[in-house]
Formats: C-alpha cells, sequence, structure tokens
C-alpha cells in the first residue's frame, strides 16, 4: 500500500516507524515530517491548511490511505474532502472531529449521552464569566479554552484571582486567540489521570491498551499545562473493572451517540480520564492519537498496525482479530526546550543521538528537530525528542529510557524525573 502520513511530531515518527515494519508497506510519504520519519519515508511540503493540495497529491500517486496525525487537519475537514475524491482517511471528518475542536460541543454530547463527566458552565463574554467566578463557583477550578489550542489551553485555579485572570485572559485579551473566545469554566475532579483509546470505524470499536500522560511540566504534576511531558503503558491505576467501565460508560455511548448524531465517528476516539472515587469520569475527547501515547502503544503494539487503520478507515474493522501487545510496560520521557510551554529558542544543536543504540525495544523519535543547511540536528520546537523504552519491569523501563535520554543533550535540555513514578508505587501496592 503507498500511504501518505500528515503531521511532523513524535507522534508521526513514532507511526512511520511502526509502519514501516509492515509487509504491506509499498510506499510512504510524510508531510511535513521531520528528520527522524525521513528515516522511513520520504518527507515532502504540502500546504497542509490547502486540502485540495492534499488530495491532488493523493491522487497523482495513487495513495491508498492518507493517516492524519494532528488535529487540526481533521477539524478543517481534511478527512471530508479526501473521501468526496474516494481516497481512504484515517481520521474523523469535521462533523465528529468537533468533539475536540469544541470542548463545548464535547460537554454537550457528554451530557446528552450520559456519559460521566465534571459538571461545567460555558461563557462568550467576560462579565457572566466573572460573576459565576465570585459567586456560584467552588475551588479549585479548571478553566478551559473550548477551541483547538496545543494542550495549553487549561488552566486550574485554586483561587478567584487565578480564575478571573485565566478567564479575562481568553476572554478579553486573546490568549489562544479563536481557541479561548468560548471558555468552560468546569468542576475539578480529584484523582489520577488516565487515557483510554479505541479505534472505531463507527460501527465495531476496539479498545488499545491504557496509558497515562504526564501533562504538567514540573515533577509532583506542578506548573502549566503541556502538550504531554512523558507516558506509560499499561497503565496500573486502570484496573480491568475500571477498564470495562470506560468501554461501557465512555467508549460504547460516545460511538453510538455520534452515530445517533448523525456523526459517524471512524478513527481513534481518545478519552483523557479522572480516576475519582466515583468512577472514571471524561476530562476530554481527542480525535487522534495523543503524543506522548502514541509512542509508547506503536512499541507495545506487536501485530502489523496497517491493516487496522485501513480497515477503520474502510469501515471493515469487524473483519480482524484483536492484535497482540508486548505485555512489558513501556515508558517514554520527552526533552524539551528551555522555556517551555512558553518561548523558547529554536536552532540549538542536540548532540550525542548518534550514539544511541536504537533497536525494537528502545527509539527517540523526533518532536521538534530539524537540520541545519550543513546538517547539523538542531531543536525546532518546545518538545524536542521523546526517548521510549520497553523493559520488564516499569522501573526497567524508566532506568533505561533516563540513562539514554543523559546521553543526548542541548542547551537549556529540560524534562521531568518522575514519568512512571506513580505507576511504579501502583505496582509495588499490588504486589
Amino acid at each position: 500500500m503507498k500511504i501518505l502520513l500528515i503531521g511532523a511530531g513524535a507522534r508521526e515518527h513514532a507511526l512511520a516507524w511502526k509502519l514501516n515494519q509492515s509487509p504491506l508497506l509499498k510506499k510512504l510519504w510524510v508531510s511535513p515530517g521531520n528528520p527522524g520519519t525521513a528515516q522511513f519515508g520520504k518527507n515532502v511540503e504540502l500546504d497542509l491548511q490547502n486540502n485540495q493540495v492534499v488530495v491532488a497529491f493523493a491522487k497523482e500517486h495513487k495513495v491508498d490511505l492518507v493517516i492524519v496525525g494532528p488535529e487540526d487537519p481533521l477539524a478543517n475537514g481534511l478527512a471530508d474532502e479526501l473521501h468526496a475524491a474516494g481516497i481512504s482517511c484515517f481520521g474523523p471528518e469535521a462533523s465528529p472531529a468537533e468533539l475536540e475542536s469544541s470542548k463545548a460541543f464535547c460537554k454537550e454530547v457528554m451530557v446528552r449521552h450520559r456519559i460521566p463527566t465534571a459538571s461545567y458552565r460555558v461563557f462568550n463574554s467576560l462579565n457572566p464569566a466573572i460573576s459565576y467566578l465570585e459567586g456560584g463557583c467552588a475551588y479549585p477550578v479548571v478553566v478551559k479554552a473550548s477551541g483547538l489550542a496545543a494542550g495549553k489551553g487549561v488552566y486550574i485555579c485554586e483561587t478567584l484571582e487565578a480564575a478571573r485572570n485565566a478567564t479575562k485572559a481568553m476572554l478579553e485579551e486573546g490568549r489562544h486567540g479563536d481557541a479561548g473566545r468560548t471558555v468552560i469554566l468546569e468542576e475539578f475532579l480529584a484523582g489520577p489521570e488516565a487515557s483510554a483509546f479505541a479505534l472505531t470505524d463507527g460501527r465495531t470499536i476496539l479498545p488499545l491498551e491504557t496509558c497515562q500522560d504526564h501533562k504538567q511540566r514540573y515533577e509532583g504534576g506542578e506548573g502549566a499545562n503541556t502538550g504531554g511531558m512523558g507516558a506509560i503503558s499499561p497503565n496500573p491505576l486502570l484496573s480491568e473493572r475500571a477498564r470495562d467501565a470506560v468501554e461501557r460508560q465512555v467508549l460504547v455511548p460516545t460511538v453510538h451517540g455520534m452515530n445517533h448524531e448523525g456523526r459517524r465517528f471512524r478513527g481513534v476516539l481518545f478519552a483523557g480520564l479522572k480516576l475519582t472515587t466515583a468512577g472514571p469520569k471524561v476530562l476530554e475527547y481527542n480525535v487522534r492519537f495523543g503524543d506522548p501515547e502514541c509512542q509508547v502503544l506503536m512499541m507495545r503494539f506487536k501485530s502489523d498496525l496497517l491493516p487496522y487503520l485501513k480497515a477503520t478507515a474502510d469501515g471493515t474493522l469487524e473483519e480482524l482479530e484483536a492484535p497482540e501487545w508486548d505485555p512489558r510496560p513501556c515508558v517514554t520521557v520527552v526533552a524539551v526546550s528551555k522555556g517551555y510551554p512558553g518561548k523558547y529558542k529554536k536552532g540549538i544543536p542536540i548532540t550525542g543521538l548518534d550514539d544511541v543504540e536504537c533497536d525494537d525495544e528502545l527509539q527517540v523519535f523526533h518532536a521538534g528537530t530539524k537540520l541545519s543547511k550543513a546538517g547539523e540536528l538542531q531543536t525546532n520546537g518546545g518538545r524536542v525528542l521523546s526517548v521510549t523504552a520497553l523493559g520488564d519491569t516499569l522501573s526497567a523501563a524508566r532506568k533505561r529510557a533516563y540513562a539514554t535520554l543523559e546521553q543526548i543533550d542541548f542547551a537549556g535540555k529540560g524534562f521531568r524525573n518522575d514519568i512512571g513514578n506513580a505507576g511504579v508505587e501502583a505496582m509495588e501496592r499490588i504486589r
């Protein structure tokens, strides 16, 4: 099969690495890709703001499947135009993709279909929002941009002042642009986070292995929200009972509910969860593989990935058996630029990566990197590299990932030292 993969991050590098193992793969293009994806396919520069450019490329090169990594092209209707041209696409059309592109819509769907989530209020103007914060709100409260904000539009506010400032920054000062023109003020849910994924063609639902992301910049869940500082899989905090509850109470009613609303969902449904004392509750939905969760999922996915993505796109998922998974735990640790998730410099030389011996149990996935004109590897984003390792135990996987990260350097390199610590502690309690 000829495949076009859309995206430029560590998620796309991980997908390219996994797709390259498929005997069905004939040709892989990645747009725009990065120096990591170039090892497994041909990077091509396409105007991803223009869906017809992508459609034309797919037609010209007789692409059998387009795989969309990030959320923006899905929200902009790329899947719609590919389907209209008769081209298979892994990823939902714009209407079902609104589960991610509008948190306000997502909340409405969950309420309509009785999917467990936090209570909330939606505001489009500042004064009513401030009145609610001052009068009817319990603290801490979560302030969210309704639109797409690259994982950075969420603020957990302990005080009225913090909530007022976050709300004002979005509604009045334009923080996060159009994404922040509608704000969700949401009940704060206590408990550990979990990530649940399922492939679905709108009829068949295939749950994937569980993960745990680490969103905050600093150890112990401190600091600003980021796109993700690391992840583990499986998530030992999500018991079999809880996994069953997520499938019954979250995944199934969401897919059925979207069908009922005439928004058939085809792609990967990603539920970000809080494991509360009352059971799992949905924080938000994403309509694509998470980053960094995709990295650990691809390392543990032992079956050929390509048939599952093609069947999801074509509506034939029921014809496939459940995939085989590596039972060993996996850890990914993200190295970030100094200043991330705020302002940061680009073009900083990266050293030591050539000395890392990658294999089926260890990969360094490129997230924000580029090659200079002289061929020097440099930083090109906030999240730079995602060091991903399997191990016989979660502790062993952590040890290998962190040891590898120490081999790689760039000025201002930052990372969290506690990725997977909560999982290790949970495993010790289970024993």
